[in-house]
């Protein structure tokens, strides 16, 4: 089990930027995929981006170029930066962990892009 903790979110304007924080209760080197998910109101949640624990990452089309995911297994943390941000990228934005067939998401961050 896991518990995840997502902080960082806020209100900023078109084009700027902010970092995701999510820290979990437990070593994440050996947790098979964390991940990034968004739910905008109306919408169904969807990925932004993942890290597999073999390095490898993958990142929704629209957020590719401008999003970066990263995994700190000192700090038990994964990162998501966000840059160049835009008004549809306003969501709730959950952190997820992937162990064996369970799955453990975070209570979420708002992120609001506005002007």
């Amino acid at each position: 089990q896991v518990q995840l903790v997502e902080s960082g979110g806020g209100l900023v304007q078109p084009g700027g930027s902010l970092r995701l924080s999510c820290a979990a209760s437990r070593s994440i080197f050996d947790i098979n995929a964390m991940g990034w998910y968004r739910q905008a109101p109306g919408k169904l949640r969807e990925l932004v981006a993942r890290a597999r624990s073999g390095g490898t990452t993958n990142y929704a089309d629209s957020v590719k170029g401008r999003f970066t995911i990263s995994r700190d297994s000192a700090k038990n943390t994964v990162y998501l930066q966000m840059n160049s941000l835009k008004p549809e990228d306003t969501a709730v934005y959950l952190c997820n962990a992937v162990i064996g067939i369970e799955t453990y998401w975070g209570q979420g961050t708002q992120v609001t892009v506005s002007s």
